[in-house]
């Protein structure tokens, strides 16, 4: 918008120092003040139907009835606004509406700020230093607490029938609880859309991890409308299988290679631990499950003797460890680790990291979703080549995928 240079002079006709543009008192200040003023006068004149000193058309009842201050923030600023009330206070104004403190951009500063991981101290000392705006806490938790509905729209919505892949994994956060800082799991379920999207289909919150809960989120999920998962992408956690099964007993079940990986040089000492990795790495290369179960074999006889407990492991934990053997390569790549959901664990721990604890579950769980909402613009495809693995996927899993 255009502002005449004639009205421009007119503003600056006082004007000797930068204090009288910038200052207290200064031009910005009250112009945006009368700008705000005078758009409200306006309002209320479409409201009650007739301009100010105007004779009162006939058959209308309502009148105007002084005016009130309210103090109003906003993003650079905070001044009293003089707003008009009718008689019969049925005025509500749009520009500031009735209890109203802040503008809407003030509060997505705010929000913004939050779902960066800022602290409320943070948040605080930043508005101050940059705006010189006094928040005090109580205010940043009342904008921050008005997300917590569309959270549960959220947590609430119907999902897709079928997710051809669904990575599970659970993120440790600290929480005040009954007075004390305990480590609660916050459970994640990340699928990917039948187009090859990442999705995060929830956030679910318990005092621990366990299968017994995994079996409460998978059974949300199917409740929400989840009729079919095709792979199933889980850590070694006992009775995870079994939970999803339960619920999905067509879905396959791949536990995370990476982990069993991990969980095997626990036991290893560190100058065998390069040779070691190398061996496990022929079992989940193999080229089928005849040549993994041979490499297996092969471990047992060099390594038994020293670190029994690596083979009995991998075993024991045979069936749910070798389903990505039977998929192409880009497949393969995007199942046999849990790695997609970790990487997103990655980016959340990086939002707490320099919190102690959090006061409540809510408060954990708004930042963990805000932030949310500006790492998921950056996801990208988990399968580079997804129209060709969708029609592999197909050919392993006839009749399971819709036709797009």
């Amino acid at each position: 918008m255009t502002i005449s240079n004639e009205i421009l002079d007119e503003l600056l006709t006082n004007y000797k120092s930068p204090e009288d543009l910038l200052g207290e008192g200064g031009i910005l200040k009250s112009l945006n003040k009368a700008l705000l003023e005078r758009v409200l006068d306006g309002e209320l004149t479409h409201h009650v139907g007739y301009k100010k000193h105007e004779q009162r058309p006939e058959g209308i009842t309502n009148t105007r009835n002084g005016k009130t201050k309210k103090h109003i923030k906003t993003k650079d600023d905070d001044f009293e606004l003089a707003i008009p009330r009718d008689r019969e206070a049925s005025f509500d104004p749009i520009l500031v509406r009735k209890h109203q403190r802040r503008f809407d951009s003030f509060d997505d500063k705010i929000i913004a700020m939050y779902a960066r991981g800022m602290t409320v101290r943070d948040i605080q000392g930043y508005l101050k230093e940059i705006y010189g705006t006094e928040v005090s806490p109580d205010l940043i938790s009342t904008v921050t607490d008005e997300v917590l509905d569309e959270i549960q729209d959220w947590q609430t919505r119907p999902l897709d029938k079928i997710y051809p892949i669904v990575y599970l994994d659970a993120l440790r956060i600290k929480v005040r609880h009954n007075g004390h800082i305990i480590n609660k799991a916050f459970y994640l379920a990340l699928g990917v859309t039948v187009e090859g999207q990442k999705e995060l289909l929830g956030i679910w919150i318990a005092e621990n991890e366990g299968a017994k809960f995994w079996m409460t989120v998978i059974t949300e999920l199917k409740n929400r409308g989840v009729e079919d998962i095709l792979i199933a992408c889980v850590d070694g956690l006992k009775g995870f299988p079994e939970a999803i099964e339960a619920i999905y007993p067509q879905t396959k079940v791949q536990l995370c290679i990476v982990h069993m990986i991990r969980n095997s040089l626990k036991y290893v000492s560190w100058k065998d631990r390069k040779e070691v990795a190398s061996d496990l790495k022929e079992i989940y290369n193999a080229i089928n499950e005849t040549q993994a179960k041979k490499s297996l074999k092969q471990f047992a006889e060099k390594w038994d003797e020293k670190y029994p407990i690596i083979a009995i492991s991998w075993t024991k934990n045979w069936e749910g460890l070798i389903p990505f053997l039977q998929f192409p390569s880009e497949i393969r790549k995007a199942i046999y680790t849990t790695n997609a959901i970790e990487s997103l664990n990655r980016s959340l721990r990086k939002l707490i990291k320099h919190r102690g604890a959090f006061p409540t579950d809510d408060a954990a769980l708004k930042v963990l979703y805000l932030g949310l909402r500006n790492i998921s613009k950056k996801w990208t495809m988990p399968i580079r080549n997804w129209s060709q693995a969708i029609n592999q996927l197909n050919i392993f899993f006839p009749e399971r995928i819709p036709i797009l």
